[in-house]
């Protein structure tokens, strides 16, 4: 369970009560924006952004922080402040669809479920309140009127990720760890592998999934994370890539402890406060623009012309990316030159990434 530590911006007492209706719910922790509305545009009149967290929740430094991200990059041009709310261990589907259908109930618009495992709870939810609009991360399934479905090519981010880690290996041999073996983390695995292979074809890459399935702690376990580096750095890598959200901290852990290179995922680690004392180590990111999908919505509907249907982030509309904050990098301007070409590639279409 996690802290509720943002500024109150409703009333004391509604607070109050919205706290313990979504506690009475099962439905985990929650904490407020900054302010409840905006109502001098005379163009939205809901309580704010109602955001679901995935596995591992708030401070994984990866995947739910950028989806806050969004969260406070609207509140701040808009002033529409919301609500966050934090999974439990060990929950069930019916726990998403109280959370959920808690949040638009009290008002929040938009709802947005922040993984795939919401793709159940959302078009459950969503059928039931349709004035309000709904938003799911990572899953093209729902597809209702008043359904945002944001999805992303991670595999386009992935191949630039395979393309950095080949050009900087010193052995030829790099690493790939994915949270849980699921379709969605094969993406990211094929499209590094591709990139990889596209610099050195004789490239040796480690490749494990940390568990089987989201409720063994695949996404949400440091530990697992550090051992599994551990046990491909000792096999010979020097460079790893993971897509793991909160057990990717112990990758790079792990990586900078053996003083080799780690990339990370969706956010750019590089810049994560919680990774300070590895960021030496941290090549890059694979960068999905969860953050720009969630603050885009929020937008769409504090507009009055909310986003539904399928949205899609890409190289080539900035909704996938590889962030170059270390210095590092960016001193190896073989490797830069390297990656930037690859991009180039993909968007003109020379290039088309394996999601398999």
């Amino acid at each position: 369970m996690r802290r509720i530590s943002r500024k109150a911006t409703i009333s004391r007492a509604a607070a109050t009560v919205a706290v313990v209706a979504l506690a009475a719910a099962g439905c985990g922790e929650s904490s407020t924006g900054s302010k409840a509305g905006d109502q001098e545009s005379g163009t939205y009149s809901g309580k704010g952004i109602g955001l679901a967290y995935d596995i591992g929740g708030r401070g994984d430094q990866s995947f739910n922080d950028a989806a806050y991200a969004g969260f406070q990059k609207a509140d701040k041009e808009f002033g529409i402040g919301g609500r966050d709310v934090e999974p439990q261990d060990g929950e069930s589907d019916a726990d998403k669809v109280q959370r959920l259908t808690q949040l638009a109930q009290a008002g929040y618009n938009p709802v947005i479920g922040v993984g795939y495992i919401y793709a159940g709870a959302v078009k459950e939810v969503a059928a039931k309140f349709p004035d309000t609009t709904f938003g799911i991360i990572d899953d093209e399934t729902v597809q209702a009127k008043n359904v945002a479905d944001m999805v992303f090519h991670e595999e386009q981010a992935s191949y630039l990720a395979g393309v950095a880690a080949a050009k900087a290996s010193k052995k030829g041999h790099i690493g790939f760890i994915g949270g849980v073996d699921i379709p969605l983390i094969h993406k990211f695995e094929a499209g590094y592998v591709q990139g990889a292979k596209s610099v050195n074809p004789n490239i040796k890459i480690e490749s494990q999934y940390l568990t089987e399935t989201p409720q063994e702690g695949g996404f949400s376990s440091p530990d697992k994370g550090k051992a599994g580096a551990g046990g491909q750095i000792d096999a010979g890598a020097d460079v790893i890539y993971h897509a793991a959200g909160l057990s990717g901290q112990g990758v790079i852990s792990e990586a900078a402890s053996k003083k080799v290179w780690a990339i990370g995922v969706d956010s750019d680690q590089y810049n994560q406060s919680s990774l300070a004392a590895y960021k030496d180590y941290i090549l890059g990111s694979a960068l999905k623009n969860v953050d720009g999908a969630v603050y885009d919505l929020a937008k769409s509907v504090h507009e009055g012309k909310p986003l539904s249907g399928v949205v899609r982030g890409s190289l080539s509309n900035n909704g996938v990316g590889f962030a170059d904050s270390n210095p590092k990098f960016k001193a190896m301007t073989d490797v830069v030159a390297a990656v930037n070409a690859a991009k180039q590639d993909i968007i003109d279409g020379k290039v088309t990434v394996n999601t398999k």
